[in-house]
């Protein structure tokens, strides 16, 4: 599978020290895939150093453009910022990766290629090494999600996923303008949709540098043994977002047929 375009997405919230390794990592794993790669990184106002280090990787590397955030949003709008950013490229195709690195390169092909099959894959995490609490939330909004669609979503609000173009389109469009977790929001919509969707199994990792846990939830902690408050509230929002836009709106919850006319395949490239 070779695409003319791949536009590679990522959020990031002070990720300054591993994200330089991570940047090189993904784009030696991606660039064999396609004519022209584009990593567009969106800077959610970042507290540490991650500008300049974003300012030297893109003297480095020119497929890296950065987004800066106007004000901290948090890592769901972020994500969307980065999507619509990617999707202005007119890409074949466009690979979301939170910036934390927690994946590996050489996993990153599978993911892409399986877009001959499909219109969005999801990578499911094996191996997790998030705290215990993280790994149990998913577990729960995995179950929650699955009574609304009647169908289980492994890994449902996985941050590694491949889109064809047209279909991230309508997906950015199903979802709340600025989710807070808009990938739960796009499991829900692509069953809703009949977007095609199959899943690859892909490795997890520990956070790149020093902090396991990153700063998104309040300070740092290594192994921290409780949720912090600011994940319980998070996680309060989130559930009334999704109750709101995702299921309220849908009583009925019937999948809505999928436009027969709709061409949403990448385009392979003449060579």
């Amino acid at each position: 599978m070779q695409l003319r375009t791949l536009a590679v997405v990522m959020p990031a919230y002070n990720e300054g020290e591993g994200l330089p390794s991570f940047a090189r990592e993904v784009l030696e794993a991606v660039r064999p895939l396609a004519s022209t790669v584009h990593l567009v990184v969106v800077n959610d106002r970042s507290t540490d150093d991650t500008s300049a280090v974003l300012a030297a990787l893109h003297d480095e590397l020119p497929e890296i453009s950065v987004v800066d955030s106007a004000v901290n949003r948090g890592h769901g709008p972020t994500a969307l910022a980065a999507y619509r950013a990617g999707l202005e490229l007119n890409p074949d195709a466009v690979l979301h990766l939170d910036g934390d690195g927690q994946f590996i390169g050489e996993d990153l092909p599978r993911v892409i290629r399986a877009l001959e099959h499909a219109d969005v894959i999801h990578g499911v995490r094996g191996g997790r090494t998030d705290p215990w609490f993280r790994r149990a939330l998913t577990a729960c909004v995995g179950a929650a999600v699955a009574l609304v669609v009647h169908e289980r979503i492994p890994d449902v609000n996985t941050p590694l996923r491949a889109y064809r173009t047209d279909a991230l389109r309508r997906l950015v469009d199903a979802v709340a303008p600025d989710s807070l977790v808009p990938h739960v929001q796009f499991s829900i919509a692509e069953t809703r949709l009949g977007i095609r969707r199959e899943y690859v199994r892909v490795r997890s990792i520990p956070r790149r540098g020093s902090a396991e846990t990153g700063t998104m939830w309040g300070a740092a902690q290594r192994k921290p043994k409780l949720p912090p408050k600011r994940l319980i509230v998070f996680s309060a929002r989130a559930a009334r977002e999704v109750w709101t836009h995702s299921i309220r709106r849908h009583p009925s919850n019937e999948r809505l047929e999928k436009p027969q006319d709709a061409d949403t395949g990448p385009r392979a490239s003449a060579s």
